[in-house]
């Protein structure tokens, strides 16, 4: 009895972890440059203290990422980019590592720094990216980084930097807490000048909020159907130890 107790409760467990991965999704819908986190689930076997492994449970973990590209869509800003095909900008992650992602929705922050929108520092040739005041700025399909000086006329175009894209091997990329890509064991991916960017343009998610719908839903109905599961073996056992009493 008690091991079909354990396997329901197991069960139940790994279903309430997929939620969250699929409730982790679903708040990064609109998020831009979002690339969806994929989860799976396996049996494995309990190691017991004889012959035979004594009990069987199923464990959820995440699978992968999802690398599909989310939709182009047009804004007409001068610091949107949007990369075409496989690539991602460099940006320097919180504890000064260096780290990846697609989202371009860039901005010049007060210090002068070019940042994504969530403040991390995007990286050129040669480390985060300054950018002097400007009265126009241009974002080239390279990376590369233009500007008309505030107070120059419009002859006097200076290229500033080029932001940093990198295309490494996906199978190599692993994502953080912090939903930044990196390589595994701390590598850094080298620019790569075959990745080419769309200017005045964003990523959106690549989340299918349809789709992720739909999983929390067959979740729900798995973990109910866990959860009487335990139930019956509750009742089971009343019922086995009433017996034993009449006797």
């Amino acid at each position: 009895m008690d091991r079909l107790l354990y396997i329901s409760m197991s069960g139940a467990s790994q279903n309430l972890r997929a939620q969250q991965t699929i409730a982790h999704n679903l708040a990064n819908v609109s998020t831009t440059g979002f690339q969806a986190d994929l989860d799976a689930y396996k049996s494995l076997a309990l190691k017991g203290n004889g012959s035979f492994d004594s009990r069987v449970y199923n464990q959820h973990y995440r699978a992968g990422i999802d690398f599909k590209s989310g939709s182009m869509l047009s804004t007409g800003r001068e610091l949107d980019a949007a990369i075409q095909g496989e690539g991602l900008f460099a940006v320097q992650a919180p504890n000064g590592t260096e780290a990846y992602t697609r989202a371009g929705d860039f901005r010049v922050d007060p210090n002068g720094f070019l940042t994504t929108g969530t403040g991390l520092q995007v990286i050129g040739e040669g480390g985060p990216i300054s950018v002097p005041p400007y009265q126009k700025l241009d974002i080239g399909s390279d990376g590369s980084i233009s500007i008309i000086a505030r107070g120059q006329s419009a002859e006097a175009v200076t290229i500033v930097d080029r932001i940093k894209m990198v295309k490494p091997e996906l199978s190599q990329l692993v994502k953080g807490n912090d939903g930044l890509l990196r390589i595994q064991g701390q590598d850094i991916a080298e620019p790569d000048a075959s990745v080419r960017l769309v200017s005045g343009t964003l990523e959106s998610s690549n989340v299918n909020a349809v789709s992720e719908l739909v999983s929390m839903l067959n979740n729900t109905r798995q973990f109910e159907i866990q959860v009487k599961m335990m139930k019956v073996a509750e009742e089971t056992d009343e019922s086995s130890t009433k017996l034993m009493r009449t006797k």
